[in-house]
């Protein structure tokens, strides 16, 4: 594909519109929280050209996270993103895709990340994982409540046993309701509040040279409902949960909340003064 073609892509909405007649009921009605699988989700020529420009893991400035609660490598930064990854994570937060959305989840109001904060580009490498969590609830920089995830895999020829499957759990994290493995042009969708474990939490296995590749857009709303807010949590940055008591998922880093109420007292002791 030329890239002039690329540059033509747009979703279409009666494309959508099938997905959410096709789809919804099965979202709405999932375990353990809604979500929903689809496969063959854009035309694989406009994600083989993401492919083809998807950075190698010494090619930029990537965000490292190395601890035992993740392995892995980020990046928002649109200057470091190909011209067709661009395009794609565009079109995914359109206003023809957001209403998508809204139709699919039933959830009115959905606002795109113009950021990608915490999202965009995603790679793992052999060895690398992702701990089982619930995510950031708050935007830094919206200022909203985050209500949804959307990855899409761009892992041609991944096999079952290179691992790195998406594995949903259930609100007490007692057993794991759904392993998914992430194939090229798979897209997950899904529901994320206090309550919605998630991760890829064992080591990839695929060979060495080869890396988890996926793009990852999350969505947002002015409020939410109650029953996704765990009691007294308030805002709060990711929180790790093990599976086992002894797995460790420590991130040597401050929850976000104990920071918040250290700037805070800090502050009131200023203004006394």
């Amino acid at each position: 594909m030329q890239a002039t073609e690329t540059l033509k892509f747009r979703l279409d909405p009666q494309y959508l519109a099938d997905l959410v007649l096709r789809y919804r009921e099965e979202y709405q009605n999932a375990e353990p929280f809604q979500h929903v699988v689809i496969d063959n989700f854009l035309p694989e020529l406009i994600l083989d050209e993401v492919l083809k420009e998807f950075p190698k893991p010494r090619e930029i400035d990537w965000q490292s996270f190395s601890n035992p609660a993740e392995r892995k490598l980020a990046s928002a930064n649109e200057q470091r993103m190909g011209d067709a990854t661009c395009l794609v994570l565009y079109q995914l937060n359109s206003s023809t895709f957001i209403q998508f959305l809204e139709m699919l989840t039933g959830i009115d109001g959905i606002i795109p990340d113009p950021h990608f904060e915490g999202g965009g580009l995603h790679q793992i490498e052999p060895g690398g994982y992702l701990k089982m969590h619930v995510d950031f609830n708050k935007s830094s920089k919206l200022k909203l409540d985050r209500r949804l995830n959307l990855l899409l895999y761009l892992n041609r020829d991944w096999q079952e046993e290179y691992g790195g499957h998406l594995e949903l759990w259930d609100k007490d994290m007692t057993r794991s309701y759904k392993k998914i493995l992430p194939i090229f042009n798979r897209c997950v969708i899904f529901n994320t509040n206090d309550f919605s474990y998630h991760g890829h939490p064992d080591p990839v296995t695929c060979p060495e040279g080869w890396t988890r590749k996926s793009l990852a857009l999350y969505y947002y709303s002015n409020g939410r409902p109650a029953s996704e807010v765990k009691q007294l949590k308030g805002d709060h940055s990711t929180i790790f949960r093990a599976r086992s008591a002894d797995e460790d998922v420590s991130t040597g880093e401050q929850p976000e909340s104990v920071v918040r109420r250290g700037l805070r007292k800090v502050k009131s002791l200023l203004i006394k003064r």
